[in-house]
């Protein structure tokens, strides 16, 4: 027993609580030509981008590994990573600014869900099992040589697709060249890699094959957010019902222009029908916009039916694109990006860091006190640095410093650790001794000041050949 759209209940879903699963028809017009050459786009882009060197390096590798990002060029280490935030803000006011106009735009035209399983999955599924209403009668058959065969052909090509999906999605963070390594070599030298592969594969055969619209309804928020995000005022994809109804045959003269074809439920890929009014379900892929013109066009009738619009809009009014939370959205949107840009300019070129070495806070021998710390130079450039450490700060005489005297010479994103040894007189030691460690990048000149360190050691006021006691240690 099928269950026809409704508000009441999720059209993926029987009457009986059984899945009802969707073959939505296909559909021409200019909308949808418009989504196919968006998604080739952005598909060709993810396919891409880890071929295209920049720099000696992918133009988006994110190499866990290493602990460098690359993006286009730019370099950022995980010291860098707090940039992260401003960028992700940025984002997310530009999404919550393209929602508040535009309403769930971006789940039909440009998310990877989306783009995956309209134009790549359900277009090979077209291809090999016809179109919607050859679908439906292939799945009511019975298992013949011809359906088996259809079947095995479709979901093995989808068990390739997923796994080239996967190994894509892999080469971001381990480069084309060592996925390449990996993928000659035996799963058992890359069990992490390997593993990740066949989880993503399984997972992403699983969606596109099964899972399907259910992953928009169910699982993604961002439905859920549309609601927070619009206003009466947002663009979104509504049925004109001051024109349409009541619904009737085209001889009708007291009938409105909707013919009840049903057009537009038959290609909407969630299985909604628009007319019942805006749903959590629609992803705004405008399907049904071309579905309707092109029956409106058949009949004679002004195209426009359905068609993006705001709530006002469709009641006769005047849609007020300039609004408060626009203007709100927007505002944050720049200050996000303005203060990511801001940000990179502070990226430097190498970092130095000092901290104490684990263990024991200080050495103590008769004469001296032993301080020992561990100094990390990292070079963020793509090409060989020469580093100098130094020491600034006012230090008693006879302070003896190790780990000073060779140059650090750095390749191209490497970092190296040195043990710096501070040993000073006993007799000249006193608490609130500090000092800086200074790197110097011999060939640019720059340099980068670490954090004030300061040198540890006995409380003079403390007898320390005489026996101590707790009170001893309290300041």
């Amino acid at each position: 027993m099928n269950n026809q759209p409704n508000l009441t209940s999720l059209s993926s879903i029987n009457a009986d609580g059984s899945r009802k699963y969707l073959h939505p028809s296909d559909v021409r017009g200019p909308f949808t030509k418009a989504r196919r050459l968006v998604a080739a786009l952005l598909l060709i882009v993810y396919v891409a981008l880890p071929w295209i060197p920049i720099n000696g390096y992918p133009a988006v590798f994110l190499d866990a590994v290493g602990r460098r990002f690359h993006f286009f060029g730019l370099v950022i280490a995980t010291q860098d990573m707090w940039l992260g935030f401003f960028f992700i803000t940025g984002l997310a006011f530009s999404l919550f600014f393209v929602t508040s106009l535009f309403g769930r735009v971006w789940c039909g035209w440009t998310c990877p869900y989306t783009l995956f399983l309209e134009h790549v999955f359900r277009r090979v599924e077209r291809w090999i099992d016809g179109d919607a209403p050859a679908r439906r009668r292939l799945d009511a058959a019975p298992w013949t040589g011809a359906k088996i065969f259809k079947r095995v052909l479709k979901h093995g090509i989808f068990v390739l697709m997923a796994a080239g999906i996967a190994h894509i999605f892999l080469s971001y963070f381990v480069s084309i060249k060592g996925l390449y390594q990996m993928m000659s070599g035996p799963p058992s030298e890359h069990y992490l890699a390997f593993g990740i592969v066949f989880a993503l594969t399984f997972l992403l055969y699983g969606s596109f094959s099964w899972f399907r619209e259910q992953f928009c309804v169910i699982m993604c928020p961002y439905g859920r957010l549309q609601s927070a995000l619009t206003d009466d005022h947002s663009l979104v994809i509504g049925y004109d019902k001051a024109r349409g109804e009541p619904r009737g045959k085209v001889s009708d003269p007291n009938a409105g222009a909707c013919v009840s074809c049903n057009r537009c439920v038959q290609v909407c890929p969630t299985g909604i029908d628009i007319r019942n009014g805006l749903q959590l379900e629609c992803i705004g892929c405008a399907a049904c916009v071309d579905a309707c013109d092109e029956i409106m066009v058949k009949v004679g009738r002004p195209k426009g039916l359905i068609r993006y619009d705001s709530h006002v809009g469709f009641q006769g009014g005047k849609t007020r694109y300039f609004r408060p939370r626009i203007i709100l959205y927007v505002f944050l949107m720049l200050a996000g990006i303005a203060a990511f840009a801001t940000a990179l300019t502070k990226i430097e070129p190498q970092r130095a860091s000092a901290v104490r070495m684990a263990g024991a806070p200080y050495y103590m021998t008769e004469t001296t006190v032993r301080n020992q710390f561990l100094v990390r130079v990292i070079n963020k450039l793509n090409a060989n640095q020469k580093f100098k450490l130094t020491i600034d700060g006012e230090l008693p005489e006879g302070v003896s410093i190790n780990g000073l005297d060779d140059e650090l010479d750095l390749g191209p994103l490497v970092e190296e650790q040195k043990s710096l040894v501070v040993t000073i007189p006993r007799d000249s030691f006193k608490p609130g001794l500090t000092f800086y460690v200074r790197a110097t990048n011999l060939q640019s000149g720059s340099s980068s000041i670490t954090r004030r360190l300061e040198l540890l050691g006995p409380d003079p006021r403390i007898n320390t050949d005489a026996p101590l006691n707790a009170k001893d240690f309290i300041q």
